[in-house]
């Protein structure tokens, strides 16, 4: 079948009873009563043929693994001998096919060292229930005849976290209660040590609405955020699932808990009697909201993700109520989970098309922890230049990295990369001299394209290594080291990143050069004969790299790239060798255009000046819009049409920059989540677009408008159309913490556009 979603969790009901007689059991105090008609204990045969079917399934998807949580009732109540045959059964089937997760939920009361050699001797690990200190416990976590549990599931605890069982604890969960100390609840959980505490809201339905003391409908909210609270001031002394997942969606990374998200559902529930059921919280909702009328004896794994019941849980944002499609936090609390959404519909049966009974403490629970956290959630790299640029060379020397280990076996390359590494090893001067040319815009370009060759098969002859052996020679030369560097040659050039191209030969000559650093300058051997060049060798077979200085006292040298061959990553092409009149032309160009910026839109100028370090010129004059071109390559480059005039050209530097900064902030940052299919109206598109796209728009919109509205030039509708975008932008649910705040300082930058 295509489209489906395969199961990666099995939850296997081994015993349908209870030791316990917990009055907020969603098995035996909610609307399903099913358990009473099923076999206490699982059959050898169900667990036979239940684990045949999870071979075939996970064989049939190529699943790598495959998790089994042994469930009840109490599961412990089967007995050791029908567990061991559990994990004897699936570890078996499993075999050479997926690698198996064994995991058991318990109350621990019946937890001796019998059960757990034998959960040692299969990987079992082992979650306990468990809802805080005594008085939390013992409100709902009784014997039938109301006695305590709590001093039997601390020992049981205090066992598991023994030697040589401590590797089977994989934590502890906890159902929340709001009448309960939330503090005196976490430390109490957190004195045990758990690898991990799972917070459960206490399945709730609209017809069944949750416990609410004081009538208020953010009662939970206001709990867990005292939790999280205190979970802050105590250093996270243990990992928690519900705060960390909120956490991970809030920086656009997934889900980690069914509970919250949009991830789809690839969980199926068998019963003691082989029946094959959904999820089963459902059974909070009505008699019968679980159930698919399969089971493993006549039905495959594939059949039951085809369900109707189970696909609904498998949409996505696609899944949830139109109020929730509509709400900013969906992408974090995803609806929440899929039983609280229940209401009955009065002319029959029912529903889950509606918002959480839920919805408001998520809401509040979400903007809580997002309000708490979000200052150390937003990469730095949006308020600092500085750490942008650092991450930008980080992530240069691991692509490069990578391109290394592409190349095992290559005996140039190797020489090279050794050179390298000798350079960086050398002090400061050499350091300093190889972060140079890593940084170099184009160093990144070449990388990217020879990593896309090595994907996709094709030879790139010579050109790697080449390029290698030119990085490394560049280096020597900046550092002035005494180092040996030699560099292979085609077509009679070789040119040498941030620095120039040397002429070695006529066209079409091939060969292999020594480098070195002299007092004035540099010298090369090509043979027997030694030449000097550099800036002051006056040697016509030596095309420096040219620079331009733009105004200003505090000003970097901006390098004029018209020499490197990987600057041949824009749309569109790039000029040869400008003549030094022509040079000399551009330079006056680009000076009046960046004094029109700083005197049309100052503030907008300086962040467009950080971080700049290459201008390449372009052939022909501006086009529609006349923008700047922010190609593939690493930060710092910009490539500006040569024949554009002072304002276009002004335009072209505004543009372009701010391009190239939203790219930058992309590739080292997360603003936006990837994983959705959410689609925003555009002002200035005629199809709806994702929020990259949006975000784009906006983030140049704002400057264009501004530097118009201050050249006497305004764009109508401009301030209209940006805010309707950023007001789109406001209420996106896949934005991270940092997008959030660059939209914030996008609605900032707006207002010079009403000014």
């Amino acid at each position: 079948m295509t489209g489906l979603i395969a199961f990666r969790e099995i939850v296997l009901k081994v015993h349908s009873r209870c030791d316990l007689a917990c009055d907020h059991c969603y098995v035996y105090e909610h609307a399903d009563q099913s358990w009473r008609a099923r076999p206490k204990v699982i059959s050898p045969e169900v667990i036979s043929q239940t684990a045949a079917r999870l071979a075939e399934h996970a064989r049939d998807h190529a699943l790598p693994s495959v998790t089994v949580i042994l469930h009840g009732g109490e599961p412990l109540l089967a007995g050791p001998a029908r567990l061991r045959l559990v994990c004897e059964e699936f570890t078996r089937a499993l075999a050479g096919i997926a690698a198996l997760d064994l995991r058991i939920h318990t109350n621990g009361l019946q937890l001796s060292r019998r059960y757990l050699d034998l959960f040692a001797e299969f990987g079992v690990r082992v979650g306990i229930s468990l809802d805080g200190d005594r008085a939390a416990n013992d409100r709902h976590r009784r014997f039938a005849d109301g006695r305590t549990s709590h001093p039997l599931v601390l020992a049981a605890v205090a066992l598991l976290r023994s030697e040589p069982y401590r590797p089977l604890y994989q934590g502890l969960l906890c159902t929340v209660d709001v009448a309960n100390d939330p503090v005196a609840v976490l430390d109490a959980l957190v004195e045990l040590a758990p690898p991990r505490v799972d917070f459960l809201l206490p399945h709730a339905t609209w017809e069944t609405p949750p416990v609410r003391p004081d009538g208020a409908p953010d009662a939970y909210a206001r709990w867990l955020l005292r939790v999280f609270d205190h979970w802050e001031r105590l250093g996270r002394p243990v990992s928690v699932r519900l705060f960390e997942s909120l956490l991970s969606t809030l920086r656009g990374g997934p889900s980690l808990t069914e509970s919250l998200g949009l991830a789809p559902t690839d969980l199926v529930v068998v019963e003691t009697d082989g029946t094959l059921e959904q999820v089963d919280s459902l059974k909070s909702a009505y008699e019968g909201a679980a159930a698919t009328g399969f089971d493993v004896f006549g039905h495959s794994f594939d059949e039951v993700a085809a369900h109707p019941g189970v696909r609904a849980r498998q949409l996505g944002l696609a899944g949830v109520s139109a109020t929730c499609r509509r709400c900013p936090v969906v992408r974090s609390c995803g609806g929440g989970l899929y039983t609280h959404r229940y209401r009955a519909d009065p002319a029959g049966g029912g529903g889950f098309d509606h918002p959480s009974v839920y919805c408001t403490d998520l809401r509040e629970l979400i903007d809580g922890v997002e309000g708490r956290t979000a200052s150390r959630q937003t990469a730095p790299e949006l308020t600092d230049p500085a750490e942008l640029a650092r991450s930008q060379e980080r992530l240069t020397r691991v692509l490069l990295a990578r391109l290394n280990a592409d190349r095992t076996g290559d005996p140039d390359w190797a020489r090279s990369w050794e050179l390298l590494a000798r350079v960086e090893r050398s002090g400061e001067s050499g350091a300093n001299a190889l972060g140079a040319v890593l940084d170099h815009p184009f160093t990144r370009t070449w990388v990217l394209e020879a990593l896309d060759a090595g994907r996709d098969g094709r030879p790139d002859g010579e050109g790697a290594a080449r390029r290698l052996a030119a990085l490394a020679a560049a280096a020597v030369l900046r550092g002035g080291l005494d180092l040996p560097a030699e560099v292979p040659y085609r077509d009679g050039e070789v040119y040498l990143p941030t620095l120039g191209l040397l002429r070695l030969g006529e066209p079409g000559t091939r060969g292999r050069a020594a480098l070195r650093a002299t007092g004035t300058g540099y010298a090369v051997r090509d043979g027997r004969a030694e030449h000097r060049f550099g800036p002051a060798a006056g040697d016509a077979r030596w095309l420096p790299v040219r620079s331009w200085s733009p105004p200003g006292p505090d000003a970097a040298p901006v390098a004029l790239e018209d020499l490197d061959p990987y600057r041949n990553c824009f749309a569109r092409p790039p000029r040869l060798r400008l003549g030094a009149g022509e040079a000399d032309e551009w330079r006056g160009r680009l000076d009046a255009a960046w004094a029109l910026l700083h005197t049309a839109v100052p503030e907008f100028a300086r962040a467009a000046a950080a971080g700049l370090t290459t201008l390449t010129p372009l052939a022909g004059g501006p086009r529609a819009p006349g923008w700047g071109e922010a190609g593939r390559h690493g930060p710092g480059a910009l490539g500006v049409p040569y024949g554009a005039g002072v304002r276009e050209t002004a335009l072209a530097l505004l543009t372009g920059r701010r391009r190239a900064r939203l790219r930058a902030l992309t590739e080292v940052a997360d603003l936006y989540a990837l994983d959705g299919q959410w689609q925003h109206p555009s002002p200035w598109r005629e199809r709806p677009v994702p929020v990259s796209r949006l975000l784009a728009d906006v983030h140049e919109r704002v400057a264009v408008a501004a530097y118009r509205r201050a050249t006497a030039a305004p764009e109508p509708g401009a301030s209209d159309r940006i805010q309707r975008a950023l007001d789109r932008l406001a209420g996106a649910a896949e934005l991270t913490s940092t997008g959030k705040r660059l939209v914030a300082e996008l609605r900032w930058e707006s207002k010079a556009v009403d000014a």
